[in-house]
C-alpha cells in the first residue's frame, strides 16, 4: 500500500526504492555464500522443539482433590465368629425381610471389609450371598461359646463381683456407654472393647425401646462381647470383661461409616384380624381406642415392667391400650411388636399415637419357663445386694414408664 501510493506522487521515487531492495536481496546471497549463513528458523507451530517448549509451559494446573478416607485404605480381615448387623438386639435373622429400601451398598465403606453385605447384615461364612434371609450359621454360636468361657475363665466370688459393682457407681466414675433406641449397634461393641482396656467393668445405661426385653438385651451384650453382666437393676447393667481378657488380643472390629437403612418387613397389622370380619374388626379398633389407657410411656423411658402389666391387665379385660403420645411412630410400633411375641396377643392398631392390642379368643395366662424364672431369681439376688438402689436409679436419670 505504500509503494502504490508512492509510485502515485512520484514515480521516479518508486524505482529508486525498488532496486535498493534489489541489492538488499543481492548482498544476503553474498553473505550465504561467503559465511553460510542460515537464518533462523521462523516461530511458528511447524517447528517441533517449538511445538514441546510451549507444551511444557503452558501444562494446566490439576485440579483440587480433597483427601479421602476412602482412598489408599487396605481390606479388613475380622475373625469375629457372628453376622455384623447395624443393631443385634433390634434385628432378628428369623424374619424374612420381603425387599431392600437401597441397593447392597455395604456401611462400611467399599472393599473396606472382606465379607459381603447382603443389604440386612454382613455373614461371617459363605461370602457369595445371594438372598436376603441373613440366617446365621448354627456352627458359630457354639464357636462363639467356648471363645467366652476361655477369656471369662473361673466364675467371680461374691465378694469381686460387689467389688466391680461398687467400682462402677456413678459417685466413682464416669465411664459409661449409652445404649438407646437402636439398641446395642455394631460401633458400640468399639466403645466397650475401649473401656476395657482401662478398666475391668463398664457400666451399660439402657433407655427406650430395648429396655422392654431386657433378656435379649443382655445376652446379646454376653454373646457379641464374650463379657459378663454381673449386675442389672433397671436399665443399668455392669459389664465385667473376664479374667483371661487381654487388651493387647482385643478383636478388630470394623467400624460402619453410615447407618444403612432397614429393609422391608411385612405389615404388623393386617386389613382384617384373623379369624374376625371386616365390620368386627372396625368395631374393635373403634373399641380399643374407647378403652382407658393402661399407662403412658415417657419418651426414652424404662420398658422392663411392660409385659408384666399387660399380662396382669388380660386376665380382667380383653382389650388393652398403651398412650403413646409424643413417641416417635417407628419406636411404638417396635413396641408392638415385641408385646406381639413377649406377652403374646395380637396387635389391634397404631392410630392417634395409642397401642391397642387384644388377647385373642382362647387366652391362656403364659407360665414363666425355667430361663425367664432363672433370669428373675438372678436379677434379685443381684438387686439383693443394694448396690444398685431404686431410689439411686431414679435419681440418675428419668426412668419411670409413666407419665403424670
Amino acid at each position: 500500500m505504500f509503494l502504490i501510493r508512492l509510485s502515485r506522487h512520484n514515480p521516479s521515487s518508486y524505482t529508486l526504492l525498488t532496486r535498493r531492495l534489489h541489492d538488499q536481496t543481492i548482498s544476503s546471497s553474498r553473505l550465504r555464500d561467503l559465511y553460510n549463513f542460515q537464518s533462523p528458523a521462523p516461530l511458528s507451530s511447524e517447528n517441533p522443539d517449538f511445538n514441546q517448549k510451549n507444551n511444557n509451559k503452558k501444562k494446566p494446573k490439576p485440579q483440587y482433590r480433597p483427601p479421602s478416607s476412602l482412598e489408599g485404605v487396605k481390606t479388613v480381615h475380622s475373625d469375629l465368629p457372628f453376622d455384623f448387623r447395624f443393631s443385634y438386639t433390634e434385628s432378628s435373622s428369623n424374619v424374612r425381610p420381603i425387599g431392600l429400601r437401597e441397593p447392597k451398598y455395604s456401611p462400611f465403606g467399599p472393599d473396606r471389609l472382606d465379607r459381603e453385605w447382603t443389604g440386612v447384615c454382613a455373614p461371617a461364612v459363605d461370602p457369595k450371598v445371594e438372598s436376603v434371609d441373613g440366617v446365621e450359621d448354627p456352627k458359630l454360636e457354639e464357636k462363639r461359646r467356648k471363645v467366652r468361657e476361655k477369656i471369662q475363665g473361673a466364675s467371680l466370688t461374691e465378694a469381686e463381683r460387689k467389688f466391680l459393682v461398687e467400682l462402677c457407681q456413678r459417685n466413682k466414675t464416669k465411664r459409661q456407654v449409652n445404649l438407646g433406641r437402636d439398641g446395642l449397634t455394631h460401633n458400640m461393641l468399639n466403645d466397650i472393647y475401649n473401656h476395657w482396656k482401662h478398666a475391668e467393668a463398664v457400666r451399660v445405661k439402657c433407655l427406650g425401646v430395648p429396655t422392654l426385653d431386657m433378656k435379649n438385651v443382655i445376652f446379646h451384650l454376653e454373646d457379641k462381647t464374650f463379657g459378663q453382666v454381673v449386675s442389672k437393676h433397671c436399665g443399668t447393667l455392669v459389664l465385667y470383661r473376664g479374667r483371661n481378657y487381654d487388651p493387647k488380643k482385643r478383636p478388630k472390629i470394623p467400624l460402619m461409616l453410615w447407618k444403612p437403612h432397614e429393609p422391608v418387613y411385612p405389615r404388623l397389622i393386617k386389613t382384617t384380624i384373623d379369624g374376625l370380619s371386616i365390620d368386627e374388626t372396625k368395631a374393635m379398633r373403634k373399641k380399643g381406642l374407647a378403652v382407658p389407657a393402661l399407662t403412658t410411656l415417657a419418651k426414652n423411658g424404662y420398658y422392663g415392667s411392660l409385659v408384666p402389666m399387660v399380662r396382669d391387665a388380660f386376665l380382667v379385660s380383653e382389650l388393652v391400650r398403651i398412650d403413646c403420645l409424643g413417641l416417635d411412630r417407628k419406636d411404638y410400633k417396635k413396641i408392638g411388636a415385641k408385646l406381639r411375641d413377649l406377652v403374646p396377643c395380637i396387635l389391634v392398631t397404631f392410630d392417634k399415637e395409642q397401642v391397642v392390642i387384644w388377647r385373642g379368643k382362647n387366652y391362656k395366662p403364659p407360665k414363666d419357663d425355667d430361663e425367664y424364672s432363672s433370669f428373675i431369681h438372678r436379677e434379685s439376688s443381684i438387686d439383693s445386694d443394694g448396690d444398685l438402689s431404686c431410689s439411686r436409679g431414679a435419681q440418675d436419670s428419668p426412668d419411670e414408664t409413666t407419665r403424670t
